[in-house]
């Protein structure tokens, strides 16, 4: 208990360092603070979570191991970076795509969602639309590939986690599903912080919402998961 306050108490005062050097304008400072937000909470979740599902696991590993890069991506080639951290974060999403999806019954999907998963596809196609032709300007060849795999996947986790909760309709699912919501919005704005206007209020709306999005993946994984569904008699 004693670890587990001094951990939430250190994720709270990398926020507030954060948030002071970045309205400091001290980009290097605040960058690094905020790079060991994410590691930090997975420590907790070590440190608490008996209990730790394999790809969940992975998950936080892979996407604490992408922010790390931080401190050592002065003395990478610029693209050796951009490679490694962007399929870190791709292979976490999709770690954390298979645990939701693992413990559901695909026929049981289909019957009872196939509208929801028509709308969610074409909504998703939409986005992904928009978001490559924002960006095809400026970015082309393997980086373009990355740039759409990337944001598939991110869509695909946030819809996902939406059919996952209305399969189960439980407390664990729908912090999956906020943590998922925000994880998302939060890669948008950091979408637009990088393409459109590197304002300091959309990097650090980006963070917020990414922190709030792992605490939601934290709270979620301290509730013992439960095979149910609500359509199961359908």
């Amino acid at each position: 208990m004693k670890k587990s306050k001094l951990l939430v108490g250190f994720v709270l005062l990398l926020c507030a360092f954060y948030a002071v050097f970045q309205l400091l304008n001290y980009e290097s400072v605040s960058t690094m603070a905020r790079a060991l937000i994410i590691p930090a909470i997975t420590t907790m979740y070590f440190i608490n979570v008996k209990d730790r599902p394999f790809f969940f696991t992975g998950f936080l590993i892979l996407y604490s191991t992408s922010e790390l890069l931080i401190f050592v991506s002065p003395y990478l080639p610029v693209q050796v970076n951009y490679y490694m951290g962007n399929t870190l974060y791709i292979l976490a999403y999709v770690f954390l795509i298979y645990e939701i999806l693992k413990s559901m019954k695909l026929k049981l999907v289909l019957k009872n969602f196939s509208v929801h998963l028509i709308v969610l596809g074409a909504l998703s196609a939409y986005v992904v639309y928009v978001l490559l032709k924002l960006v095809s300007p400026l970015i082309m060849g393997f980086e373009f590939v990355i740039e759409f795999i990337y944001n598939l996947v991110t869509l695909l986790l946030l819809s996902v986690a939406f059919i996952n909760y209305i399969y189960r309709e439980t407390k664990k699912s729908l912090l999956m599903f906020f943590g998922a919501l925000c994880i998302v919005f939060s890669e948008l704005i950091q979408v637009a912080y990088y393409y459109i206007s590197e304002r300091n209020i959309l990097n650090f709306s980006y963070t917020v919402l990414l922190v709030v999005s792992f605490f939601f993946f934290y709270m979620q994984s301290k509730i013992e998961a439960k095979d149910v569904c609500v359509y199961v008699n359908s």
